[in-house]
């Protein structure tokens, strides 16, 4: 039975998967908008949102920007971190409560017929 376990194991043990979605989310908090496959698309949706969150959290006050940080730097990358608590990252999400990114599909990949999407930040 699979009850009460989430998240999908795109053929990857744990450390692996780790490491492909930091990577995957300091990417895309870097650029903005990354090209992946639908599966690990809607998988960094769903973790993405926590993140931005603390960011945000970390940008109201001084006090809370430093445990923000030192939070932030343990699952991401350290320029992602920078990005992710500067005033004008905060600012795009500052009216909006959730649903910080979207996923839009692109069609299978020509190599291996892989369904294929961009994950962007909204607004």
């Amino acid at each position: 039975m699979n009850h009460r376990k989430s998240g999908r194991i795109l053929s990857r043990n744990r450390n692996q998967r780790r490491a492909l979605f930091r990577t995957l989310i300091g990417s895309l908090v870097m650029h903005g908008r990354i090209e992946t496959t639908l599966a690990k698309a809607k998988e960094v949706k769903n973790m993405i949102d926590p993140i931005v969150n603390r960011a945000k959290r970390g940008s109201i006050d001084a006090g809370k920007r430093v445990a923000a940080i030192r939070e932030l730097s343990k699952s991401l990358p350290e320029g992602a971190v920078r990005t992710l608590v500067s005033p004008e990252f905060v600012a795009r999400f500052s009216d909006r409560p959730s649903g910080y990114t979207r996923v839009v599909k692109l069609g299978a990949r020509k190599g291996d017929g892989a369904e294929m999407a961009v994950i962007e930040f909204v607004a």
